[in-house]
């Protein structure tokens, strides 16, 4: 039992080891999540610019619209792409609704990639301080 409660002493050390790994990319486990987390990151970026200008193109003149500026658009698409609602109303015009779709299909295909980047990442991790053959340490089992 005095086992178990160092090593859930440890935990957020363990943790912040395994991050502060992550972005130095301290093994090719890490490197391959920083490098997933990163081009999901910058895709993000690039779909937020070009929804952005979109949903602004479609939107900004439509009647009964909420948006009117570049930073409503800005501001409705990030919300959409966090997958949060905002007190902004959805688009008006086809265009803007098309882009909403992809918006929302597209925050999704990122959320599912993470989370299968993050399983992966674990059961990598698991692995290798556990090789097959190897029993675990006495109380991870």
């Amino acid at each position: 039992m005095a086992a178990m409660d160092a090593r859930m002493a440890d935990m957020p050390r363990s943790i912040a080891r395994e991050v502060r790994d992550i972005f130095r990319a301290a093994t090719p486990t890490h490197l391959v999540l920083r490098n997933r987390i990163a081009a999901i990151g910058m895709a993000t970026l690039v779909v937020d610019a070009i929804g952005t200008v979109l949903v602004y193109m479609f939107e900004h003149t439509a009647k009964n619209t909420e948006i009117s500026t570049l930073g409503d658009s800005l501001f409705w698409v990030s919300c959409q792409l966090l997958t949060v609602s905002s007190q902004v109303s959805n688009p008006f015009t086809t265009g803007g609704r098309v882009v909403d779709v992809f918006l929302e299909l597209y925050a999704i295909a990122v959320v599912t990639t993470l989370a299968g980047s993050w399983g992966a990442f674990f059961h990598r991790r698991g692995m290798e301080r556990h090789p097959m053959g190897q029993a675990a340490p006495p109380g991870e089992r």
